[in-house]
């Protein structure tokens, strides 16, 4: 009887594996990229002298707006003192009354300390929002909050350094001035010089929040 002859063994893998493998290489790199393409954006890393890579958010920088009394301020108005900003609306019908509340009321917890630290409000809403109507609506919250409009131009400048998003929604069929805004909800607190120290997103309480704040003063 004549033998059969036995196929020849292969290590090699069956080409549906190697390139599904080949496929995942590709993905991590696409990853990798995005990752740090992001972290460069958003972040700022940049090395440390002894080669560690280290992230600081690049969050904030100069503006130059308009105060609920009219009067044109820049972001060197504040110098030596503690900014604690939001951008929200006067419209708002809740996420910016919340958010406001406990910035008032964190201001009222750092006791002694609160006067080295001014709540700002600024407007996404610029056309709506003009300095005398910001002047009623931030008293509500704390007597010493600072409410900041502009030009639609500023107002837009003001929100990239900060990295805020804001767009305006109006339903199907509403007039013109009929329209609420979506927007990014965070409170960030600003050191005397200007510079990123920390946020506080939407829901953040009082407590939390005059804590945290006090770890800087």
């Amino acid at each position: 009887m004549a033998e059969t002859e036995e196929p020849a063994k292969t290590d090699s893998p069956p080409q549906g594996g190697l390139w599904m493998r080949i496929g995942l290489v590709a993905a991590a790199l696409v990853v990798a990229v995005v990752v740090i393409f992001a972290g460069r954006h958003y972040f700022g890393w940049f090395r440390a002298p002894e080669g560690t890579m280290v992230a600081t958010p690049a969050v904030g920088g100069p503006f130059t707006l308009v105060d609920q009394d009219g009067r044109t301020v820049t972001d060197a108005n504040f110098r030596g003192k503690y900014m604690l900003i939001y951008f929200g609306y006067t419209y708002c019908p809740d996420v910016c009354p919340t958010s406001l509340t406990e910035v008032g009321q964190a201001i009222d917890k750092l006791g002694k300390d609160a006067d080295k630290v001014v709540p700002i409000l600024i407007t996404i809403d610029p056309e709506r929002d003009r300095p005398e109507h910001l002047k009623e609506y931030v008293r509500f919250f704390h007597p010493r909050m600072v409410g900041l409009s502009g030009s639609v131009a500023q107002v837009a400048a003001a929100a990239k350094a900060y990295r805020v998003y804001f767009a305006k929604a109006r339903a199907k069929g509403a007039a013109e001035d009929e329209y609420l805004m979506d927007h990014t909800s965070i409170t960030y607190l600003m050191g005397p010089e200007g510079k990123f120290l920390a946020h506080f997103s939407h829901g953040t309480s009082a407590d939390a929040m005059a804590d945290r704040i006090r770890k800087f003063l």
